[in-house]
């Protein structure tokens, strides 16, 4: 057979229509409209923030599933075609310069999706994502509740705990200082109270905690640790005033594990988010040393009970004493 230019033209559209029903066609007759355990139908306010996702170009750097392949990344559950039933258009995105957002919903307050919308520095200091205050304010409350309702039906429950713990926190608040912060270690539980930090309070490990603070928490906490960063003013209750916490130690000593388990989890119904996807151990508990050494004045690392030190571990003595029983 000679080769033709037309022949060439044919052959081209045969592979190019080919491919087409290979890549559109087939996944499109084989899709179901059966609405997965999770989904529900969008409120007239989440369509009206999904239509700000898509125009305002989201997906560029969000993706809106979970694949198999994310298990390793804290995934809860993995993405199905009926998550998305009368989505439209339905922008799944592909890139992952921010986090994926397919169950987003509930995993923070409303109060601080507006602050991280006004300002993403405000809650995560060296996010990349720019600043949507430009949106005002009513379309930011629309795109909030639409990141409130991704993941549907496990979405709701998040949101619905969230706002019960909020109402305990306001209250905790607004019993007065002391109150708030008896109220925060009353939901640590026990075995962490009574924790001490396990890694000694090294000038390397604060050094570690120094830089970690500055890239997760000083927005909120402030570059003195007051609970007056620029964040402050989007969230209720407020952030944590740290330099208080001298007062409150366990036993007159314990606090390591009290900042350990509050990072890693978070503390629900606030402002304070879970750290346990972005920070390993040791990142925890010199990010604790940190905070107690420079706003509280005391650190508990090294006191007992202990264990064996890790090899890595230089010999370090504790210089800082706990306040005499009359300071508290």
């Amino acid at each position: 057979m000679k080769m033709t230019p037309a022949l060439l033209i044919i052959g081209a559209l045969m592979v190019f229509w080919a491919s087409s029903f290979i890549i559109v066609g087939i996944p499109s007759l084989t899709m179901k409209e059966t609405p997965s355990e999770i989904w529900r139908p969008l409120s007239a306010e989440e369509e009206a923030g999904h239509k700000l996702y898509v125009k305002n170009g989201c997906s560029y750097c969000h993706s809106l599933f979970i694949r198999i392949n994310d298990w390793d990344i804290g995934a809860e559950r993995i993405a199905q075609a009926g998550d998305y039933v009368g989505v439209e258009p339905a922008i799944l995105g592909s890139e992952r310069t921010g986090p994926d957002l397919s169950e987003d919903g509930g995993e923070h307050p409303d109060d601080w999706h507006m602050a991280h919308f006004m300002n993403p520095r405000y809650t995560s200091p060296i996010s990349l994502m720019p600043s949507w205050e430009f949106l005002g304010k009513r379309e930011i409350e629309q795109l909030t509740a639409y990141v409130q309702a991704l993941g549907g039906k496990g979405a709701d429950q998040r949101v619905a705990r969230q706002r019960k713990w909020k109402a305990l926190a306001v209250a905790a608040y607004n019993a007065g200082p002391d109150q708030n912060v008896e109220w925060i270690h009353s939901q640590v539980p026990e075995v962490w109270r009574h924790m001490p930090n396990p890694y000694p309070a090294s000038e390397a490990a604060l050094q570690r905690g120094k830089r970690i603070y500055q890239d997760f928490c000083i927005n909120c906490h402030g570059p003195i640790g007051d609970g007056r960063g620029p964040a402050a003013k989007n969230v209720f209750p407020p952030p944590l005033n740290f330099t208080t916490l001298r007062r409150h130690l366990v036993d007159n000593k314990y606090i390591g594990g009290i900042f350990y388990y509050q990072i890693m989890n978070g503390i629900t119904g606030t402002g304070m988010p879970y750290f346990k996807k972005h920070l390993e151990s040791e990142k925890i508990w010199d990010l604790a040393n940190y905070l107690g050494v420079f706003f509280v004045g005391y650190t508990d690392a090294n006191l007992d009970p202990k264990g064996i030190d890790a090899s890595f571990e230089p010999e370090w003595r504790n210089p800082y004493p706990p306040p005499a029983v009359n300071e508290k």
